[in-house]
């Protein structure tokens, strides 16, 4: 019960809420893996601060960022990172949602780098945007030429 009330002590103010995800009130945002168990308070301050809706993970519009959420036990994470690549713009970024530490669906960190890494993306933060779900920064790896 501890972690629980730890977890929700770490969660931004909705009102920050693009800042802490590094987005603009224009961004597109395509949200992906969406089921009954998401957190349909961040959901909805999303639609409230963008001045576009969530884009729906059918639709194949470019956008700015993809908001992925993924449970342990789906289907494998570096399949659903480079299926969240298909319509990210150059330079865009993926926030994955996965369940926090001790809830059912938990994805270690190291299975987050590991497929991060096999998709072509780079780990480079996370964002206390809720207190059930983790959410982790994955960009684009700078080419070395």
């Amino acid at each position: 019960m501890g972690q629980n009330s730890h977890a929700a002590t770490n969660v931004v103010d909705k009102s920050s809420l693009l800042e802490e995800l590094c987005l603009s009130a224009d961004a597109l945002v395509q949200e992906i893996g969406a089921d009954s168990d998401v957190d349909d308070a961040l959901r909805d301050a999303l639609d409230d601060l963008l001045d576009e809706p969530l884009i729906d993970e059918d639709e194949q519009e470019v956008v700015d960022a993809v908001l992925l959420w993924f449970r342990a036990g789906e289907d494998d994470l570096t399949d659903a990172l480079l299926d969240a690549l298909t319509t990210l713009e150059e330079g865009g970024m993926v926030w994955l949602m996965t369940p926090r530490s001790g809830r059912e669906g938990y994805v270690p960190p190291v299975e987050i780098q590991d497929a991060a890494t096999d998709a072509g993306l780079h780990v480079t933060s996370s964002a206390g945007v809720s207190a059930e779900w983790a959410a982790t920064r994955l960009v684009h790896r700078k080419s070395w030429s």
